[in-house]
């Protein structure tokens, strides 16, 4: 079921079945390091999400020590987003893609008034209410009253028409899908010829030595923080291994081609820790 999350936001309908994401009976998946009935990820990620969304930006900032806005300022900055930006942002609740393209669609309009933004739309849409929820009201807190719609939906079976956004962006959110392929395939439906194709995401470090370094960090001292901060140890046991557990650059780059995205190539962040990945709809 899709629903959006204030009136005039609700999502196009395409006449998708809702049944197409149902999974063979017997699939498995992974959740971190358990294997579960495939048909079960979704739910426990959501459930995931729901419990430290008041946290999520909080834990952002001191789990990174900040460097994930040194990231995603990196992702607006390849996106370069321009007037007329039709721009879908999977799996980002807060709003923290959503937000940095505006403002930058905002410094646009200095330039070009304020067509720059008026002409734009960007559509975030994540599996939890409760995200959306955090994201929507720090919209509001900056004055965002129109522009950005804010809709509940599945990174496997998009709420959009095809061919109806010309930029989509996934930050943190992939390797928490149940099929990545399929995530992968929906963004290439929802795009427009021409159209691009970011993803941010956690990766494998390639500098040497930093790699125990960073597993200790990883399995000691983020849940510890979890626990403390955001009041679920769990999550954070999760986002650990959850990244062990998601393709390496070269494999995500040559999922992203099997997906029918092309000119595809990545871009390794602090030594690997993150990546950004872009393709497009040729």
């Amino acid at each position: 079921m899709v629903r959006a999350m204030n009136p005039g936001t609700t999502a196009d309908k395409t006449g998708r079945d809702d049944n197409a994401a149902s999974d063979p009976e017997g699939e498995r998946a992974h959740f971190g390091y358990r294997d579960v009935a495939a048909a079960e990820k979704a739910p426990l990620v959501q459930g995931l999400f729901q419990s430290v969304a008041g946290r999520y930006d909080l834990m952002n900032d001191l789990m990174s020590g900040g460097i994930h806005r040194l990231w995603k300022s990196t992702m607006i900055d390849w996106l370069d987003p321009r007037p007329g930006l039709r721009l879908l942002d999977t799996a980002g609740g807060t709003g923290d893609i959503a937000l940095r393209a505006w403002e930058r669609l905002g410094a646009h309009a200095g330039e070009k008034g304020a067509s720059a933004q008026a002409g734009s739309r960007i559509t975030v849409c994540d599996l939890t209410p409760d995200m959306l929820a955090v994201g929507r009201d720090r919209a509001l807190d900056r004055g965002i009253l129109g522009g950005i719609a804010w809709v509940c939906g599945d990174a496997e079976c998009l709420p959009l028409p095809d061919s109806s956004v010309n930029a989509y962006t996934i930050a943190f959110g992939l390797r928490n899908v149940t099929h990545i392929d399929k995530a992968l395939r929906e963004a290439r439906r929802v795009l427009k010829p021409g159209g691009r194709f970011l993803c941010l995401e956690f990766s494998r470090v390639v500098v040497p030595l930093f790699g125990d370094l960073y597993d200790r960090y990883s399995f000691k001292v983020l849940p510890a923080m979890g626990a403390a901060v955001a009041g679920d140890r769990d999550a954070y046991v999760y986002l650990a291994e959850s990244i062990r557990r998601f393709p390496p650059q070269e494999d995500l780059a040559a999922m992203m081609a099997e997906a029918g995205l092309r000119q595809v190539r990545f871009r390794n962040l602090s030594g690997g820790i993150a990546a950004l990945h872009s393709g497009w709809r040729i």
